[in-house]
């Protein structure tokens, strides 16, 4: 049942239409749709199946839903409600990508000892869980927008905005993997594509982790550090020259990792705390392991806060590099920035987050909580750097379960409870914004700024 207390700051009209849409939400169709987006596979590039299922689905409720192709294996889906045009447009966005693939070829040795049962593209459902890969981030994020769609489309709520439900290919933070031809397959890619073939919105909302309206976000700089050595035989380490690039690199790495943690002390502000961290080594030949390389290669990932340029974050990583020179002598390291997206803000009196804001408020019954020390990244930036005011709003990790629940748990296990409130803030934000005048919202945009 709807408390009157989950309408609050509604007027009688739209509380009526939110009411409307809430009674098409149901745990069953949620579970249903999840099971359905879980079961298809979708590493990042190759999200095509995937994406011609999420339009299906929404066309076969009444949305006007299509695929929209990156290539023959990576696609977007997108499904528009139409408004009668006096209104603002509203985006629903999540990423529809997986962090990791699911097969024993691409994921191990490095995401553990064996795949386990939520790392796997297949659907189990224990009671009120959905457990399998990408259950919660993003495939739950993605079947709440879904739902949310749906439901309002199905109320038959005369709008004044469109509704846009879009779901990206590539959100995750990842270049391409070893079966891809585009290096572009990750980072937005899709969001991106989305935006400049005309899917635009005066405001979003990305449907992505946390059970909290977040109006700003990290961004991310990564560096290629090389650390140079002596390519020489381990039956000649005792008679020749010997600097081991193996051994160097992981001297920097710990380096690095102390730095990292005062880098972040020092940058954290607002709702924002970025990490770094160094996330891979690459040197030598595995088959030989009887000679050193001549370099060694470590990738390093750096978040940065919305007001520090990629440049600026280029410059101070730089100079700790010039201060490891000092520290270890010898050392032969360069290093060379290779990716940079931009930290970005919404204000936090824009419309869209006091929009979101009031509904979280009224779902909860208490003031809206914000939640500090973020450093995590989202199509957010895409959205927010196009010029689109967009907030963050999602699930909070599954906290009782069966088992312990871990990094790759927390991704892949979702409760449908949670995925029925979120579906539920989504709905109420949606309807409070798209059945608005511009004239009414440039009011209550002045007032706000009153």
């Amino acid at each position: 049942m709807t408390g009157a207390q989950e309408l609050t700051g509604l007027d009688e009209r739209r509380a009526g239409w939110v009411r409307d849409a809430w009674r098409n939400v149901s745990g069953d169709r949620l579970r249903e749709l999840i099971i359905g987006l879980v079961d298809i596979p979708s590493p990042t590039g190759e999200e095509a199946p995937l994406a011609a299922h999420i339009a299906d689905t929404l066309t076969s409720v009444g949305c006007r839903a299509a695929v929209q192709p990156l290539d023959d294996r990576q696609a977007n889906a997108w499904a528009r409600l139409d408004g009668d045009k006096t209104g603002p447009d509203l985006m629903l966005y999540a990423p529809i990508d997986t962090l990791t693939v699911g097969e024993e070829s691409e994921d191990l040795p490095w995401i553990g000892p064996e795949l386990r049962d939520d790392m796997r593209p297949r659907a189990t459902v224990y009671d009120d869980l959905v457990v399998g890969l990408g259950a919660s981030n993003p495939k739950g994020h993605a079947a709440c927008v879904m739902m949310a769609a749906e439901a309002i489309s199905l109320a038959g709520i005369p709008l004044t905005g469109d509704l846009v439900a879009a779901f990206g290919a590539g959100g995750m933070p990842t270049n391409a993997r070893p079966v891809g031809t585009r290096r572009n397959t990750g980072q937005g890619v899709g969001c991106s594509f989305l935006l400049e073939q005309g899917v635009w919105t005066d405001y979003a909302v990305i449907a992505k982790p946390g059970w909290t309206v977040s109006w700003e976000e990290v961004g991310l700089v990564w560096f290629e550090v090389t650390v140079r050595g002596t390519h020489t035989y381990v039956g000649s380490r005792h008679r020749l020259p010997y600097d081991n690039a193996v051994a160097r690199a992981g001297e920097v790495a710990r380096h690095l990792e102390e730095w990292f943690a005062e880098y972040a002390e020092r940058h954290t502000a607002g709702t924002v705390a970025p990490q770094g961290i160094v996330s891979s080594v690459r040197g030598g030949w595995p088959r030989m392991a009887a000679v050193t390389p001549a370099a060694c290669t470590l990738m390093v990932d750096l978040r940065i806060g919305p007001d520090m340029t990629p440049l600026r974050a280029k410059r101070e990583f730089m100079a700790v590099i010039d201060t490891l020179r000092d520290k270890l002598p010898g050392l032969d390291i360069t290093a060379e920035m290779v990716l940079a997206i931009p930290g970005t803000r919404t204000p936090a009196d824009s419309w869209i987050c006091r929009s979101a804001m009031a509904g979280w408020a009224a779902l909860e019954g208490r003031e809206h909580e914000v939640v500090r020390g973020n450093s995590g990244a989202t199509d957010a930036n895409i959205l927010r750097g196009r010029g689109i005011p967009t907030v963050r709003v999602g699930m909070p990790k599954v906290a009782e379960s069966p088992f312990d629940i871990d990094f790759a748990r927390g991704m892949n296990t979702v409760s449908v409870r949670a995925m029925e409130k979120l579906t539920r803030h989504l709905i109420r934000t949606a309807v409070d914004t798209v059945t608005r005048s511009h004239a009414e919202l440039e009011a209550e945009q002045e007032g706000a700024a009153a």
